[in-house]
């Protein structure tokens, strides 16, 4: 995931539209780096990060209880299968 994408889940309270940004860094030969944390928020309200393995297959959350754990693995398998749309740019990060 380059840019950060909007996604909403159906939790128990209600329908929840987050907001996923992926945390990217560019290295020093400029080149764009996923590091595998995510933070999610809604609105301007942080909900915390998930973060993934090297291979996306195992992750972490470290949000408050804002989500069942089968909400969070819903919004961890969004992540993982997101393709980005064609023609997405990382140089457009900086």
């Amino acid at each position: 995931m380059i840019n950060q994408v909007n996604y909403t889940i159906d939790t128990d309270q209600g329908p929840i539209d987050l907001t996923i940004t992926p945390v990217n860094t560019q290295l020093p030969n400029g080149d764009f780096y996923a590091t595998g944390v995510f933070k999610l928020t809604d609105g301007v309200v942080g909900m915390g990060d998930i973060t993934f393995d090297n291979e996306m297959n195992e992750w972490n959350y470290d949000g408050f209880d804002e989500f069942t754990w089968e909400e969070v693995a819903k919004i961890a398998t969004f992540i993982k299968n997101y393709k980005d749309p064609e023609g997405a740019d990382p140089d457009k990060l900086q």
